[in-house]
């Protein structure tokens, strides 16, 4: 297993998920993104059943770097409840994991 994570969320319009997307990225938090959209989603959301379309984001950066890129989407996402999820990253190229800690290192 790696020190690097993808983190998932998601926005109602392309727009919102370019903002998001750059600032993490502007501020160092996450190396790179990627926003895939519209994708369709199925939930419950306050007791009810639903459906629409979204826009996913897909960053990437280090565990060191998790908690602050999870309280600027917190913080910056139009939503009170967004999707903010990590996954580890098991296995990849080493060049291409050297790019995400350097761009997400703090020095």
């Amino acid at each position: 297993m790696t020190d690097c994570v993808q983190v998932s969320t998601a926005t109602a319009t392309r727009d919102e998920a370019v903002t998001l997307a750059g600032g993490a990225v502007q501020q160092r938090l996450a190396a790179g993104a990627q926003i895939a959209g519209p994708v369709v989603s199925v939930y419950w959301h306050l007791g009810e059943y639903g459906t629409g379309e979204e826009w996913q984001l897909l960053l990437k950066t280090t565990k060191e770097r998790y908690v602050e890129l999870e309280t600027y989407l917190l913080e910056q996402h139009p939503w009170d409840n967004p999707e903010v999820c990590a996954v580890p990253v098991v296995e990849g190229a080493d060049r291409y994991l050297d790019w995400i800690r350097e761009s997400v290192s703090r020095a």
